[in-house]
């Protein structure tokens, strides 16, 4: 890795640190991100899904009971509508502790190798038109080693 390259590699890792601690700090992004956690590992269990199967079965046999009525269908809808709905934002925290562990990772490898460009760390942070290009710079590159 070059010397020029040097600050510029440390100035990225610190604000990314820094925007990190900022945006995820405090008792209640860990408390929620312990929970989202823990959902998405349990709702991601065989047994939930017999669990959620189990509930249906019993729902739909429970139709004759109350004559398939406006109530009967509507707990099925209403409860549906609340999982699905407080699922997405669990998934959501889930995946963006995901992609900024795997980004993370990238940028170590890509500060370790010694031939690696340092210019492609923290791109995830550019604006789409910038990242277009980058991607077109790269495969022109792919294009002409072959």
């Amino acid at each position: 890795m070059s010397t020029t390259s040097q600050p510029a590699v440390t100035r990225a890792n610190d604000a990314a640190r820094l925007a990190a601690d900022q945006v995820h700090s405090g008792p209640v992004s860990d408390t929620f991100s312990s929970f989202a956690s823990f959902t998405a590992r349990s709702s991601g269990r065989p047994s939930t899904f017999v669990v959620s199967c189990v509930l249906i079965v019993v729902w739909a046999v429970t139709g004759p009971m109350f004559h398939y009525s406006d109530t009967w269908q509507l707990v099925i809808n209403t409860g549906t509508t609340i999982v699905t709905f407080l699922m997405v934002f669990l998934i959501q925290n889930t995946q963006n502790r995901d992609g900024a562990a795997i980004q993370a990772k990238l940028d170590e490898l890509i500060r370790a190798h010694q031939d690696a460009r340092n210019a492609y760390m923290g791109i995830e942070k550019l604006p789409e038109a910038k990242l277009e290009a980058l991607r077109e710079h790269c495969a022109d590159g792919v294009k002409n080693e072959a």
